[in-house]
């Protein structure tokens, strides 16, 4: 029993220095990918999937309020850090499971972090892509949100005071559209990996202090207004019509 907690101690304490050291990796060598995109599965490496880093979308030097040194940092040392620790682990997985001598308890420690980079970097993506906008929903999708939370300000009051909670902390917000209830909800979350079952992403705001300190120190609340001022409402109109599309079908 001692010798099986002292592995379990050894690999926990080498995975964690490992994971440390990927995740602050260089992202120049990184291929400037259109999108998330997969190499095809070979023999019985099935499970590896080299995934790329997604280019942002807009032009960083021109967003209000938020300066480019903070989203290229954000993109280079986070989101595709994330993305180089998602690839290390499907790798080790895949090894893992090839080995019939593995413990459960190490490969289920592997797919706990499989679960959290894959959070990080679906969010980190849809993050990037809902922003590089004038920060104006026009009127049919205020209109939307009216009919779920009564006004569109007070949506956007919850969703505000959410992403002020988590200041100074770390985690996400997340508008949601829930297709088990048929209805839009803001949403806490944390680590990567709490988000209610059934819910498609529409907007989403990291609050990770990555995300603005380097702006705005502890400063969350500017943070906050910038982000507003530069949601792409495009890219989440879109979103919303591609779930009413999918629910309809």
């Amino acid at each position: 029993m001692n010798d099986f907690n002292q592995n379990k101690r050894d690999f926990l304490a080498t995975s964690a220095t490992a994971a440390a050291g990927l995740l602050i990796a260089s992202a120049s060598n990184v291929s400037a990918a259109e999108s998330s995109s997969q190499a095809a599965p070979k023999g019985a490496n099935w499970m590896i999937t080299e995934i790329k880093p997604k280019p942002l979308s807009f032009n960083a030097a021109k967003l209000k309020g938020l300066s480019a040194n903070l989203i290229e940092s954000h993109w280079t040392n986070n989101y595709s850090g994330s993305v180089k620790t998602l690839n290390a682990v499907n790798d080790q997985l895949s090894q893992a499971l090839a080995n019939p001598d593995t413990p459960a308890f190490l490969y289920n420690d592997l797919k706990r972090e499989h679960l959290i980079r894959t959070g990080s970097v679906i969010l980190h993506e849809l993050y990037f892509d809902n922003l590089g906008g004038n920060g104006k929903a026009d009127g049919e999708l205020r209109s939307a949100f009216a009919k779920q939370f009564g006004t569109f300000d007070r949506w956007e009051t919850e969703f505000r005071k959410i992403a002020q909670g988590l200041g100074g902390g770390s985690g996400w917000v997340v508008l949601g559209y829930n297709t088990h209830f048929n209805k839009l909800e803001n949403y806490w979350m944390g680590d990567h990996a709490h988000f209610p079952v059934g819910t498609v992403p529409l907007l989403v705001m990291d609050m990770y202090e990555h995300s603005y300190h380097m702006d705005f120190g502890a400063a969350a609340g500017k943070y906050i207004d910038a982000f507003f001022n530069n949601i792409n409402w495009d890219e989440v109109a879109h979103r919303l019509q591609a779930t009413h599309t999918k629910t309809t079908s």
